[in-house]
C-alpha cells in the first residue's frame, strides 16, 4: 500500500513539471507563431487542429498497445521525452514548415496518459480510486499554473525562443523520475491478448461513451469564453487572468471532487460537472458585470475539476480488466475527436447565429447527456 502511494506521488509530480513546461508555452504559443514566424490564422488553426486528433489518436493507440504487450512504463517515459524533444525543436525552428513536425511529436507524446492511468487505475481501489486520479489533475493543473506564471516573469527578461528551451526542462525531469522511481510489476499470469472487439465492452461503458461524446460536441473550447468576454470590452492583457482563474479552481476542487465520488458515486459528481456548465452557459449569455464573469470561470474550474477527475476513474471501472488502458484510451479518443468539431461547430454558430447561441446549443447537448448518464450503472462501492 505505502509503494502505491509513493507511486502515485511520483506520477503526480511528473505530471506537475510536464504541465509546467507545456503552460510556460501557452501565453506565447500565438504570438509565436503569428509574429516571430509569420504564419496566418488558418496556420495557427491547423497546427492547432492536427494537435488535437492527434492527442485523441495517440492515447487510443498506445492503450491498445500497452494492452497487447503489457507493459505500461515505457509509454510513459518516452511520452514525457517527446514533450521535451518538441520544445527543443519550436526553439530551433525558423517557419511554420519547421514547426509542423514538433508540434506532431509534442502532441503525440500523449501516448503517455492512457497507459499511466491504467496504472493508476491497477494500484488504487474503489475506496481511493477517485481521489487518486484527482489527485493528478490537481497536479496537473497546479503545474499549469506555475508554467503561466513563470513564462509571464521570463517574458520581461528573455527572448521567447530561449523560453521555449528552457520549457524542455521540466519533462526531461519527468522522463527521469518515471525510469528510476517507478516499477512496472509483472503479470503472475500469462494472458492472451485476444484483440480489441466491440463485444469486451459493456452496456454502460458503451452508453458512457456516446453520453461524453454527445457533451463534447456542445463543450466548445474556453477560448469562446475568453473571447466573449474580450466582445463585451475586456482589455486583452485581462485575459490571461481569466485562464489563470479557472486553472487555479480546477486545480483546487480536483482533489475535493475526486474524494466525494468515493463517497456518493462517479455518475453524481460527473452530473454535478454537466449542471455547472449549464451554470455557467447561462451565466454568460445574461451577464454584462466583469465581477460575475471571474464567478463564472471560477464555475467553469470546478466544472472541469469535476469531470476530467471522475471521468476516468468511471471509465477504469466500467471497462473489463484486461482492456483497461484500450478503454481510457478510447475514452480519450472520442472526448478528443467530438472536441476538435466542437470549436467549429461554435464558431460557425456564432458567425451565423450570434454568440449567445453557442449557449443555448451546448445547453441542449449538456441536458441531453445528463439524461443519458441517468441510465448507466455504476459499481456500487461507496457505502
Amino acid at each position: 500500500m505505502a509503494k502505491s502511494r509513493n507511486e502515485i506521488k511520483i506520477f503526480a509530480l511528473s505530471s506537475f513539471l510536464n504541465d509546467l513546461g507545456s503552460d510556460m508555452i501557452y501565453p506565447i504559443w500565438p504570438h509565436f507563431i503569428r509574429n516571430i514566424l509569420g504564419a496566418n490564422m488558418a496556420i495557427l488553426g491547423l497546427l492547432d487542429g492536427i494537435g488535437e486528433t492527434l492527442v485523441s489518436i495517440s492515447q487510443a493507440v498506445s492503450g491498445y498497445y500497452s494492452d497487447k504487450i503489457k507493459k505500461r512504463k515505457i509509454f510513459i517515459w518516452f511520452g514525457y521525452l517527446m514533450g521535451s524533444l518538441s520544445r527543443i525543436g519550436y526553439s530551433i525552428s525558423s517557419n511554420w514548415q519547421t514547426v509542423l513536425p514538433f508540434r506532431i511529436l509534442d502532441r503525440a507524446g500523449k501516448i503517455r496518459s492512457a497507459p499511466r492511468d491504467a496504472i493508476i487505475a491497477d494500484i488504487s481501489t474503489n475506496d481511493n480510486r477517485g481521489k487518486n486520479f484527482g489527485l493528478l489533475r490537481t497536479a496537473d493543473n497546479l503545474g499549469a499554473v506555475a508554467g503561466i506564471v513563470i513564462c509571464l516573469v521570463l517574458i520581461n527578461f528573455l527572448n521567447i525562443k530561449t523560453i521555449l528551451l528552457l520549457a524542455a526542462i521540466p519533462s526531461l525531469l519527468s522522463v527521469i523520475l518515471i525510469i528510476f522511481f517507478i516499477k512496472e510489476t509483472k503479470n503472475s499470469e500469462t494472458k492472451i491478448f485476444k484483440g480489441l472487439q466491440l463485444k469486451f465492452f459493456n452496456k454502460n461503458f458503451r452508453l458512457f461513451l456516446i453520453t461524453s461524446g454527445i457533451f463534447s460536441i456542445g463543450s466548445f473550447s474556453y477560448s469562446f469564453l475568453l473571447l466573449f468576454t474580450q466582445e463585451l470590452g475586456t482589455k486583452i492583457y485581462i485575459l490571461p487572468i481569466f485562464y489563470l482563474i479557472f486553472t487555479i479552481a480546477a486545480a483546487l476542487s480536483s482533489y475535493p471532487f475526486g474524494y466525494l465520488a468515493d463517497k456518493i458515486g462517479r455518475k453524481s459528481i460527473i452530473l454535478i460537472g454537466y449542471l455547472i456548465w449549464i451554470i455557467v452557459c447561462i451565466g454568460f449569455i445574461f451577464n454584462k458585470n466583469y465581477i460575475v464573469f471571474i464567478f463564472l470561470f471560477l464555475l467553469y474550474g470546478f466544472h472541469k475539476g469535476a469531470l476530467e477527475t471522475v471521468q476516468k476513474a468511471f471509465v477504469s471501472e466500467l471497462g473489463p480488466d484486461d482492456y483497461k488502458a484500450s478503454s481510457l484510451g478510447g475514452f480519450q479518443m472520442i472526448i478528443g475527436l467530438c472536441a476538435f468539431p466542437a470549436s467549429l461547430i461554435a464558431g460557425i454558430l456564432w458567425d451565423q447565429f450570434g454568440k449567445e447561441f453557442i449557449m443555448f446549443f451546448s445547453i441542449i447537448m449538456s441536458i441531453i447527456s445528463s439524461i443519458i448518464l441517468i441510465f448507466i450503472k455504476e459499481k456500487k462501492a461507496y457505502d
